[in-house]
């Protein structure tokens, strides 16, 4: 998930916001039309099916995803991606990444959303990110060198990452962000999970180039802002430049 902004947005909301079966369903059936059914080969998709079967989505619910979303069977998913740009309040800019199966539907309502903020043409602010890979993952030691594992599992960065910032890391464990090339996500992910590490995110994404200075006031405007534009069904990620 673009999670860089998790951290301010639950400053304003003050709780965990739980996700619709919908929303995990949606993340699955994405996964598997992208990479293929197979979970041991499909990185994201094997941390989709982890994420619904934690939030306690039927197997037969997860099974007929996969089916969907990989065209297996009679029926096939027609879904389109779609990327709106644009800047929350006080210039902070904000990539939405948003599956759909009806964009006639969906562009309205995201504009309406960006009522207290702008929104761009294609390619207004894309420059302003690297895409990237992301996988995030945590480690029962914590002392754990997570430097030496992202050599070892081929990726470019890596970040300390916590509970605070992702829910996704339990508590008391080693968090970390590993950054990665574009194509090189399921084969971090795959040496991670084969050498101790609880992959909870594996997808590409966007990382902002530079993050405005904002002040606790702003913060929390922009935070309550991203929630919104997040809370939409058919929003799959939402990235902007704010920590």
């Amino acid at each position: 998930m673009g999670r860089q902004w998790l951290h301010a947005k639950r400053a304003v909301a003050g709780l965990k916001k739980s996700r619709t079966t919908g929303k995990f369903v949606r993340d699955i059936m994405i996964a598997a039309k992208n990479g293929g059914p197979d979970p041991a080969l499909n990185a994201q998709l094997a941390t989709a099916v982890e994420k619904a079967k934690k939030e306690s989505v039927s197997r037969d619910v997860i099974e007929r995803a996969i089916k969907k979303g990989a065209g297996v069977g009679d029926e096939r998913l027609a879904i389109e991606q779609v990327f709106f740009e644009g800047y929350a309040p006080h210039k902070i800019p904000v990539i939405v990444e948003v599956q759909t199966d009806n964009q006639n539907r969906t562009a309205p309502e995201i504009r309406v959303l960006f009522k207290k903020g702008q929104l761009g043409a294609s390619g207004s602010n894309k420059f302003l990110f690297d895409q990237v890979g992301l996988v995030e993952a945590h480690h029962p030691d914590t002392s754990t060198d997570p430097e030496e594992a992202a050599i070892e599992a081929g990726a470019n960065e890596v970040e300390p990452l916590s509970h605070e910032q992702n829910d996704d890391i339990p508590e008391g464990v080693l968090g970390a962000k590993f950054i990665t090339d574009r194509t090189s996500v399921h084969a971090v992910s795959t040496w991670l999970s084969s050498h101790g590490w609880t992959v909870v995110t594996s997808e590409m994404g966007f990382l902002p180039k530079s993050y405005p200075d904002l002040t606790d006031e702003q913060r929390a405007e922009v935070g309550e802002f991203l929630q919104t534009l997040d809370e939409h069904d058919d929003v799959h990620r939402v990235w902007a430049a704010v920590r």
